[in-house]
């Protein structure tokens, strides 16, 4: 008691102390009041005179607070019953799953099951099985997942808030999250590659979402050895049709391009001015195999040899086109498009890019792409206008496998110098890019050129300022920051390593998001958050504007099924609850409501094989109900509205109270049931 009145207090004194810090602003996050990193008890606290209370200085100085903390925690604290003004739906790294995180609060909303079954929504327990078995691999059982890179669907270049896609590095999967329900609809395996690592990135309206591959390997999981790796190792990208209508991709509308055994990377796609190509960068062009144990360089050096690598150009509407035309082999009854069409064809081209890039960034107007070589402190412009000319000009040499290579001074826009390890480049609305720096944990902000010079004060492609962060920063977020119309206001820095930001957990550390303020030009951005990522890897993240999400309270109907996002024909209504036999198949029609079931009772054989139908006839929101069965691995969570059937064989004799494993009411304990299975060669009776 004594805590929460001591935590009020704080609140309050900083609210007041607030009205002398900060003047007032309209809606939407305050500007900077200073640059550089919020600090963590060594600058001067602040003194009474500041303008805070005396009550609030002595909270300040007793806490090792400065003016810029005080003024970091009123720009990120929400009070209960505010909502944030962003989104940020990040990669759940080895958790196979999505993290939904407010901005700028940086509380966790909600963590969405794809890929790795997830108890608390009953996901793999029972709800959700269907799902999960589509991304086994050649009929193995695969629950686990390395998810990397969500893709929001977008409509015009701009976040729709109606889907969010999610790539799977280790098992090349793509799972399709619907945000009407925050639910995974569908997973998809690649049939024709091992493991991706460049997805998942939509085309401006959604028409296709792109999977570039990584590690090559023989397509379509054959075998080779080492020793043909030139001959018969590829690298792909696919791309996937998306049907908006229905929520799913279309395997049958899908293809992909063979590419070089070159390791393809992350992927972009272009918007207006370059909408209809997709650029994806790659490394190890030096074709590589490693084998240290053999006498071999290693990886890491012997991928890192060239002064460059290619940036891959792909016309996918010209794609489309070729594969319509039924231009294409199929492996493993997949339609992929070769080397020699893809030129053949214009639809495949390179461009030197610096060494050992990990990033290849469209800007808002899709005019310009940057890149950054982890191994070059410069990040590159290319022009699309420029790549365009070099095209038609068709002066050009090819690489080993055919492919036009354009020069790299005829698509060169220009060449900013950051610092040392630059990875990823995100957008906002003042003309800047954002790119982050792994070996200098720091955030680059630099000017953009072109149509952006008039807005922001600084010469075109010049670096502005840096700002570090806690530690290693690998991928970058911003406000909208990958579409048309970026907002600005915040950058998030993805930390890889947190050391001594947080409580000592053990030897495995949290990973660390830094909330930016970026609202001002200039050198003038602030840490204002740390939030340690605590359940796995996140790499990616992508930040949309809260109103544009549209997620229901409550199911449509009483009976929907989350999967096929329609009444099921199995739903059950009062009055209709009942448990049927035929033979040694017994199905269970239950209903769900405070604080009961109906049935209380189920009575089944052992070896009986069991459906049961369950749907929570609630209407109010968030009067969630659990149901659990000891014993058998099953638990579901029924949201207002759910229905949710589950099969399984009553092989374990035994008596078992099913219950509510979501706390629902007064009586929640109240709410159970019995099942009650009779051991087989018992003289005892089924009632």
């Amino acid at each position: 008691m004594k805590r929460n009145i001591l935590i009020l207090t704080i609140i309050t004194l900083l609210l007041v102390a607030a009205c002398s810090l900060v003047p007032q602003q309209p809606e939407g996050p305050a500007p900077a009041s200073s640059g550089g990193q919020a600090s963590s008890g060594g600058e001067a606290a602040a003194p009474a005179g500041s303008g805070l209370s005396a009550d609030a200085a002595a909270i300040a100085q007793a806490r090792g607070l400065s003016p810029a903390d005080v003024t970091a925690a009123l720009k990120t604290f929400m009070p209960s019953g505010k909502h944030d003004d962003y989104v940020l739906f990040a990669s759940g790294g080895h958790s196979g799953q999505i993290f939904a995180i407010g901005v700028p609060s940086m509380r966790l909303l909600k963590t969405i099951a794809v890929f790795t079954p997830e108890p608390w929504q009953g996901w793999g327990f029972g709800a959700g099985n269907e799902v999960l078995d589509e991304g086994d691999v050649n009929g193995k059982q695969i629950r686990w997942a390395d998810t990397h890179h969500p893709g929001l669907s977008e409509t015009a270049g701009d976040y729709d808030g109606q889907f969010i896609f999610i790539n799977d590095k280790a098992n090349a999967r793509v799972g399709v999250v619907d945000l009407r329900d925050f639910e995974t609809k569908q997973i998809v395996k690649n049939p024709v590659a091992v493991m991706d690592h460049g997805g998942t990135f939509v085309t401006p309206n959604t028409e296709y979402v792109v999977e570039g591959g990584q590690y090559s390997a023989p397509l379509g999981w054959d075998y080779a050895p080492l020793s043909e790796y030139n001959e018969k190792y590829r690298g792909h990208v696919t791309f996937w049709k998306f049907d908006r209508e229905k929520g799913r991709i279309d395997k049958t509308q899908s293809f992909a391009i063979e590419l070089p055994p070159y390791w393809q990377d992350l992927c972009d796609a272009g918007k207006l001015a370059s909408d209809g190509w997709v650029f994806c960068n790659s490394l190890n062009t030096e074709r590589a195999t490693g084998g240290v144990e053999k006498g071999n360089p290693p990886f890491e050096a012997g991928a890192s040899q060239n002064d460059t690598d290619y940036l891959h150009i792909f016309n996918w509407k010209k794609a489309e086109e070729v594969f319509k035309a039924g231009k294409f082999d199929m492996i493993k009854d997949f339609p992929v498009i070769s080397i020699k069409t893809a030129v053949e064809e214009g639809i495949l081209y390179l461009a030197p890019e610096p060494k050992s890039p990990h990033g290849v960034d469209v800007t808002p107007d899709g005019k310009f792409m940057t890149v950054a070589g982890k191994l070059d402190p410069h990040v590159t412009i290319y022009s699309f206008e420029k790549i365009q000319k070099a095209i038609a000009a068709k002066k050009w040499d090819t690489d080993d496998y055919g492919i036009p290579v354009l020069p790299l001074d005829d698509v060169k826009e220009a060449q900013v110098e950051l610092g040392l390890g630059p990875l990823h480049t995100v957008y906002d609305n003042q003309g800047y890019g954002y790119t982050s720096l792994f070996l200098d944990s720091a955030v680059a902000r630099w000017s953009l050129g072109g149509d952006f010079a008039d807005k922001h004060p600084e010469e075109p492609w010049t670096l502005v300022s840096k700002i570090p962060v806690q530690y290693n920063i690998g991928h970058i977020a911003a406000a909208e920051g990958d579409t048309v119309s970026p907002d600005g206001n915040y950058v998030v820095a993805l930390n890889k390593w947190a050391i001594d930001r947080f409580q000592n957990v053990g030897p495995l550390l949290p990973q660390n998001f830094q909330l930016i303020d970026i609202a001002n030009t200039g050198d003038n951005m602030q840490v204002i958050y740390d939030m340690p990522i605590g359940m796995g890897e996140p790499h990616y993240a992508q930040m949309i504007k809260a109103d544009k999400l549209k997620p229901w309270e409550v199911y449509p109907e009483i009976g929907w099924d989350p999967e096929s996002q329609s009444v099921s024909p199995n739903a059950v209504k009062p009055g209709e609850e009942k448990v049927v036999r035929n033979g040694k198949n017994v199905e269970v029609f239950m209903t769900v409501v405070r604080s009961h079931y109906t049935p209380e009772h189920v009575e089944i054989e052992q070896g009986d094989h069991v459906i049961w139908h369950l749907t929570n006839i609630e209407r109010a929101y968030d009067a969630t109900h659990g149901f659990s069965i000891p014993a058998y691995n099953i638990n579901l969570s029924l949201e207002p509205g759910e229905h949710q059937t589950v099969e399984f064989d009553a092989d374990v004799p035994g008596v078992f109270s099913y219950y509510c494993t979501e706390f629902c009411s007064a009586l929640h304990l109240e709410m159970t049931g019995y099942f009650l299975v009779k051991p087989s060669g018992s003289q005892a009776s089924v009632e």
